[in-house]
């Protein structure tokens, strides 16, 4: 995580974070593989027949590739560009918001309910959520109406940053 302030005349502060959550990793990897698993202990006769072992346990091997190219990392970038953001391994889905798009950056504190577990990539007709874990989190209110929130290790720098570069 960087926050640096340059000074002097047309200069701007730049933000970039990114948070990895290895728990939720094992926990989704668990979840999905067990039955998966159970299912390949189950199975009767050779490896490559129907009933064999050997589809469930690709099955199982292709989800947990997944889950770790897409939904390990969320990388971050705040500055006069906008805000970047990019997910995964190898930067899927990224999406920028410029910012004349985005009225107000505020943090949030992130909390699970019974109705919403926000974890993830999630799209909704008025939401984008780009969160690995619960607690403080920058959110983005754009000039649409959707509201954008995003996991970063210091929600309070990158709404600063957002708002220096509003104001500059």
């Amino acid at each position: 995580m960087t926050a640096s302030a340059l000074p002097g005349p047309g200069r701007y502060s730049i933000y970039t974070g990114r948070v990895t959550n290895w728990p939720l990793l094992v926990a989704f990897g668990a979840a999905l593989m067990v039955p998966l698993l159970s299912l390949g202990g189950l199975s009767h006769g050779n490896w490559l027949a129907p009933a064999g072992p050997a589809i469930p346990l690709l099955a199982a091997a292709a989800v947990l590739l997944v889950i770790v190219l897409t939904g390990l990392r969320v990388r971050t970038a705040a500055g006069p560009n906008g805000v970047s953001v990019h997910c995964g391994a190898f930067g899927r889905p990224r999406r920028t918001y410029r910012l004349d798009e985005i009225e107000r950056a505020e943090v949030i504190d992130l909390r699970p309910s019974l109705w919403r577990l926000s974890l993830g990539f999630w799209w909704t007709p008025r939401h984008t959520y780009f969160t690995l874990r619960t607690g403080p989190a920058l959110r983005l209110t754009l000039r649409t109406g959707r509201s954008v929130t995003i996991t970063v290790p210091d929600p309070h720098a990158a709404a600063a940053t957002v708002h220096e570069a509003k104001s500059a």
